[in-house]
């Protein structure tokens, strides 16, 4: 079982990491993959006159902020456009895929955060009316009917809140949630950078093996950015049954064939 994150960010090859799922499919293997499309809702948000607004938390991540008009169109591009283009692709490489948020079946269930605390200017604000949420509960008994039906699930990053509404859910954090309640051997995250870099100006400088137990250094001392949810994201998996986590290179050829092939940020036992 591997489940394989394909980030929002500009530059990843989706039609590589399309054609390495296919792969995997017709060798036998079970594949769950979530994507993003962070990116892709910048630009439409642009264009549709309500631009992103970035955030950073009391505790340091970057996240986007999200009103309810965002919420739309992130669900609109991410959970329509960008799953359903990538659905066609794969069926039309001979995978049986199914396009899927985490409000379809309360497939990923959390508490919303209507309220969130930020910093700006040096000064601590509270923001309200915010539609994002952490996963606390995976819907696995759906996941598992469907790969032992033969489909490949493809997930989008909504989840639903308790009371029912839809919520902006980090994707990196998601496909963590997603490989620990499979208890999938290998989650590998695919991002636009090599891995973990000791140097973030500098892809030369990848730390290509990073032991769990010393994860939580490794992030302080070197992850910004969204790298930060990416470490953060693996460790939870990690400590939650999954074998192995992959940061790897989502831009060149064959991503996930190169990061199984150990190429990339391994962080293992």
């Amino acid at each position: 079982m591997i489940v394989v994150k394909a980030g929002g960010g500009k530059g990843l090859d989706m039609d590589a990491v399309c054609s390495d799922v296919a792969e995997l499919v017709r060798q036998g293997e079970k594949v769950v993959l979530v994507h993003g499309g962070s990116h892709e809702t910048n630009v439409i948000s642009e264009q549709l006159g309500h631009p992103p607004r970035f955030v950073t938390s009391v505790s340091g991540h970057s996240s986007r902020y999200t009103d309810r008009e965002t919420l739309e169109i992130f669900a609109m591009v991410v959970a329509g456009k960008i799953n359903k283009l990538l659905v066609e692709q794969l069926q039309k490489l001979g995978v049986n895929a199914v396009g899927l948020c985490g409000v379809d079946g309360r497939l990923l269930e959390g508490q919303r955060k209507d309220t969130l605390r930020i910093v700006e200017n040096g000064r601590t604000k509270v923001l309200r009316g915010d539609y994002s949420g952490v996963i606390e509960r995976v819907n696995v008994g759906l996941l598992k009917l469907l790969l032992d039906a033969g489909y490949v699930p493809v997930i989008a990053p909504l989840a639903i809140s308790y009371e029912g509404d839809a919520v902006n859910v980090d994707g990196d954090r998601a496909a963590a949630a997603i490989g620990a309640a499979l208890q999938a051997e290998k989650v590998i995250v695919l991002t636009n950078v090599p891995g973990l870099l000791r140097d973030v100006a500098d892809e030369s400088t990848l730390i290509p093996r990073i032991p769990l137990a010393q994860a939580e250094s490794y992030l302080d001392r070197y992850a910004q950015g969204r790298m930060k949810k990416k470490i953060l994201g693996a460790v939870e998996a990690m400590r939650e049954g999954v074998r192995c986590v992959i940061i790897a290179d989502g831009r060149v050829e064959h991503p996930l064939q190169q990061a199984l092939a150990g190429q990339g940020t391994v962080i293992e036992p």
